[in-house]
């Protein structure tokens, strides 16, 4: 994976919510995504924006999670962006 345009972001040490996915997924040997250190970089900013997506992504629908990973998966292809 690429390294973010912010390395101050993605270099700092993670705080709150995301700081132990971040340790886990770095003790597996496996990247981190990217949105995972900016959500980790100031959570006091960024927790409204985890779960609003969440709700999105996993609350009530009439599309099921999977088509709306699909929709997502799709856009960010389209928009040259790794999901």
């Amino acid at each position: 994976m690429h390294p973010m345009y912010l390395p101050e972001v993605e270099g700092r040490e993670p705080t709150g919510h995301y700081a132990e996915s971040i340790a886990q997924l770095r003790g597996a040997g496996m990247p981190v995504p990217q949105i995972m250190h900016l959500f980790a970089f100031k959570p006091e900013m960024t927790e409204h924006f985890s779960r609003f997506a969440h709700e999105v992504m996993r609350g009530p629908s009439p599309l099921s999670a999977g088509q709306r990973e699909l929709i997502a998966a799709f856009t960010s292809r389209r928009n040259d962006c790794l999901f």
